[in-house]
């Protein structure tokens, strides 16, 4: 199943995809129990049974009668991972580390699918990160390794935007990776038992029709199960929480000459069998 977050009219709401391509709201099908978020249906339990119900239903909304929101627009925690694919590590130069590179993103830097990500004033130096993008669907401390693919409610596309200078002011990231609406997400959250296995999931981005990354799923230093593993040692995961795993080579600062985001471009993010996630840029406007 593949589940929205989105706008219509004004109203944020969240659904499932049907077959048709169309857009079946879920929010009024789950309001009996309170829930009005696909983070709160996570938490709550049950999204698969009231979607399933509803997947006989006719949509209640074209996929262009809609704004796509972040998957997650308010998680409780956005964790990144750095340098996890060894094709990138090497291009940065950096050192092999004992454990995974963790930073934080904040939420409200995140943006929908088909929203633009914005260059802001401060830097001409706006990088391209295409990732996977993973959901937490069960809440859980110390998760062993061998379980951990069990606490995953979904798998999305992520585009990490790094303004490269700042993320450069001092040995943490988190300058660079939390300007406003630089982190594309989406389309849309897509349940464990639709995407294939991992050696068959490429990663590929592209920036005006060319792609400039390509990169497998199973080339990641730290795996899916090894991250929730890691991570849940130091904090509690519940559900909507988002794990970013990480960028394949071929980043815009690496290449000679390095290539950057500029007012117009437009980024894709695609993971076969997820989706691909497509964000225009533009540069932020002098206030008046």
């Amino acid at each position: 199943m593949r589940f929205v977050s989105f706008k219509q009219d004004e109203r944020d709401s969240f659904g499932v995809v049907a077959e048709d391509g169309g857009i079946i709201d879920l929010a009024p099908r789950m309001a009996d129990r309170g829930i009005q978020s696909l983070r709160h249906a996570l938490a709550a339990g049950g999204l698969t049974d009231a979607a399933a119900a509803a997947l006989g239903d006719p949509a209640d909304f074209a996929e262009a009668d809609i704004e796509f929101l972040p998957v997650i627009p308010g998680p409780s925690k956005i964790i990144c991972v750095g340098l996890n694919f060894e094709s990138h590590r090497l291009e940065t130069g950096k050192p092999k580390a004992d454990y995974p590179t963790l930073f934080v993103r904040y939420a409200n830097t995140q943006v929908g699918h088909r929203q633009a990500i914005v260059k802001p004033l401060e830097s001409d130096k706006f990088d391209y990160e295409g990732e996977l993008a993973v959901v937490i669907g069960r809440e859980g401390r110390r998760i062993p390794e061998a379980s951990a693919l069990d606490f995953v409610g979904g798998y999305s596309c992520y585009q990490d935007a790094s303004v490269r200078d700042w993320q450069r002011h001092s040995p943490q990231f988190t300058p660079g990776k939390n300007f406003p609406d630089t982190g594309g997400f989406g389309p849309w959250l897509v349940t464990p038992d639709e995407v294939p296995p991992w050696d068959q999931m490429t990663l590929e981005t592209r920036v005006n029709g060319t792609a400039l990354q390509n990169g497998r799923l199973d080339d990641l230093t730290y795996g899916v199960a090894d991250l929730i593993a890691y991570i849940s040692k130091f904090t509690v995961l519940i559900p909507g929480d988002v794990i970013i795993t990480g960028t394949p080579s071929g980043v815009g600062f690496a290449r000679k000459p390095p290539i950057y985001l500029k007012d117009g471009d437009t980024v894709e993010v695609e993971i076969k069998g997820v989706g691909t996630l497509v964000n225009p840029v533009v540069a932020e406007a002098l206030s008046a």
